[in-house]
């Protein structure tokens, strides 16, 4: 069974919004700058920030999107129909692959970190720490969050 992330349906408004936000020129190139970056919370996340800075997730092609996680909050299992290559840009983002959800048994990834998310890989991110963690991710449209256990939220708090 399918359950698409509520943040799905907010990424196409999230990327129609950028181009109000964006220094676009007429010959094609795009500058942002931090202060440009136009995030939103996603519902139900416990604060987390998604910020689309290029084209269109919930479109065919290419999307560049930023997702910011508060301090130890975290994403259940779930998987993407597509690839997606993540960069850690800020903060130990802390990952882990499967089924089994346990912080514990995670792999943190330290800023300038890279990890490629497999299209349908199954895996489980975010925040375990006191810090914020921020990645940037690269892939292709149309997205999707499919939960692998749809009857539990998909976004969790981790103790300290």
């Amino acid at each position: 069974m399918r359950r698409p992330l509520l943040s799905t349906l907010l990424f196409c408004a999230i990327g129609a919004a950028l181009g109000g936000s964006a220094a676009s020129q007429s010959d094609g190139f795009v500058r942002l700058t931090p202060q440009q970056v136009s995030w939103h919370e996603l519902p139900g996340s416990f604060g987390v920030k998604v910020a689309t800075l290029a084209g269109d997730p919930a479109g065919h092609g290419l999307y560049v999107q930023r997702v910011r996680f508060p301090p130890h909050v975290m994403d259940r299992p779930h998987w993407h129909p597509n690839d997606r290559y993540v960069t850690v840009l800020k903060g130990t983002w802390t990952t882990g692959t499967g089924p089994n959800f346990d912080p514990r048994h995670a792999v943190p990834l330290p800023p300038g970190s890279f990890m490629l998310h497999p299209a349908q890989g199954l895996h489980w991110d975010g925040s375990a720490s006191d810090e914020e963690v921020i990645v940037q991710i690269f892939g292709m449209g149309p997205v999707d969050t499919v939960a692998a256990n749809p009857r539990q939220p998909l976004w969790v708090q981790v103790p300290p």
